[in-house]
């Protein structure tokens, strides 16, 4: 019976990521810079989760962390980051 549970709050969490990339498209193409930030930085968020992170930090954050860590991966995906925002994932740690 539990599983039924977690295939239907399966298929709820798959539509509100359906409508959420809508909203944040329909946000972006409106000009609503702040709704398409949150939405997107949910979506970070979501992604962060999926890879085994906390819910409530973003990739880069964690990224961020994992760099200061000396971990590898921290330092790639930091410096790829680096070349569209100049120290982003260390600007991102906390917020």
């Amino acid at each position: 019976m539990k599983r039924v549970y977690l295939m239907a709050i399966w298929l709820l969490c798959v539509a509100a990521s359906l409508v959420s990339a809508v909203w944040m498209l329909a946000a972006v193409l409106a000009g609503s810079d702040t709704r398409a930030w949150k939405l997107a930085v949910s979506h970070d968020q979501l992604a962060n989760t999926a890879f085994g992170g906390d819910e409530d930090e973003t990739i880069s954050s964690r990224a961020g962390r994992a760099k200061r860590d000396g971990k590898r991966w921290g330092c790639i995906f930091c410096s790829l980051l680096d070349r569209f925002d100049k120290n982003h994932c260390e600007k991102s740690i906390g917020q």
